[in-house]
């Protein structure tokens, strides 16, 4: 929290100090583009010169939005707009200036008070009296300071913000890549289950025929029938795994609290689910939400050495899942397993993290639109 507040107070002072040469600058503008607004020639001369010079002071407020205040701009906005940003972004920059001398100011009365206060020239009530000023001073400054920033945000996004046509280049590329993630997704899922079916089921059922073919010439194949019994038995489990990681049937069946419930039954280690939903969430978003927790609960169990994972799912616009494990952390969020997560959950414009430092926990999110 330090932190923060330290980076955007320096983002207001860098402001105040741009704002200040903004204020310059649109002085130096309006000198010279008085005397040329009569000849259209000079006047489109200077103007073309005013705008340059915006981009370039609209630049370095893009870099100090980006760097301090956490805002990021598009950069395809025309000189006109940035002259227009410069006209009204000067005085909020002094603005933040005044609020940071006044904050300087009552950092610099507490110090006094502090030294009246040790060297005995204060009383304990005119003390308290001023404790309690320095609290409403900070609290007025914290504001400020938020006040500032959140203008700073708003003001650049209206007149730096992305044009109609990035937005629509930015939504095309964001699509494409979805579509290409998906894509490769299913093929992922289609090489998996064949690799089950041929490391797993085809394996015993060739097992099973061998088992049935000495049965038929054995004269005594009551016990071999019975092995070939217990093998059907083995075969149908395994069919049952490989169709349940491929869709399980109690999602449509029960829903996803009930489907989750069973991952955490078959997990092998102990799975808390806190499952906060009013209601069940379209299709395409409960079955990318079933398949995260899966795949984060197997990763716990085989991979992190984990002993608890805790499930939490909620919604308030966006269904949200958080899976949290008490294993040894470094999971790789390129890996095929988490990369097939992350683009199930980009197909649906969702959003992807993993937090899983060495040593632990590994913390998985994602966030999935409703809508």
């Amino acid at each position: 929290m330090v932190a923060t507040w330290f980076r955007v107070g320096i983002g207001v002072l860098l402001g105040a100090v741009t704002g200040l040469v903004e204020l310059v600058y649109l002085i130096w503008a309006g000198i010279i583009l008085i005397p040329a607004w009569p000849q259209p020639r000079t006047r489109r001369a200077a103007v073309q010169r005013i705008q340059a010079g915006a981009r370039n002071l609209a630049e370095v407020e893009r870099w100090r939005l980006a760097a301090f205040l956490r805002a990021e701009n598009a950069s395809d906005y025309t000189g006109g707009r940035a002259v227009e940003y410069l006209v009204l972004r000067w005085a909020v920059g002094l603005l933040g200036g005044v609020i940071l001398l006044l904050f300087l100011y009552g950092v610099a009365v507490g110090v006094f008070w502090t030294r009246d206060l040790l060297v005995g020239r204060s009383t304990a009530l005119l003390a308290m009296a001023q404790v309690g000023l320095g609290v409403i001073g900070l609290f007025l400054s914290v504001q400020g300071f938020a006040g500032i920033a959140a203008i700073e945000r708003r003001l650049a996004r209206r007149f730096l913000g992305p044009s109609t046509r990035e937005v629509l280049e930015r939504r095309i590329t964001e699509l494409s890549t979805s579509r290409a993630g998906v894509v490769a997704a299913v093929d992922a899922e289609r090489r998996r289950i064949e690799r089950d079916l041929h490391d797993g089921v085809q394996q015993r059922l060739v097992a099973l025929g061998m088992l049935l073919g000495r049965a038929r010439r054995a004269p005594d194949n009551s016990l071999l029938i019975a092995q070939a019994h217990e093998e059907t038995q083995h075969i149908l489990d395994e069919l049952r795994d490989v169709a349940w990681r491929a869709y399980p049937a109690a999602l449509d069946n029960l829903g996803l609290h009930e489907a989750l419930l069973r991952v955490a039954e078959r997990a092998g280690i102990a799975v808390r689910l806190r499952y906060e939903l009013a209601e069940r969430p379209p299709t395409a978003v409960e079955t990318a939400a079933y398949f995260v927790v899966s795949e984060a609960v197997t990763n716990a169990a085989k991979h992190a050495h984990a002993q608890e994972v805790t499930v939490d799912i909620a919604q308030a616009g966006t269904l949200t899942i958080r899976v949290r494990d008490d294993g040894v952390g470094g999971a790789d969020p390129g890996g095929s397993g988490l990369s097939g997560l992350a683009r199930r959950v980009a197909a649906l414009d969702g959003k992807f993290t993993v937090d899983s430092p060495a040593g632990g926990p590994t913390v998985i999110v994602a966030e999935l639109p409703c809508a």
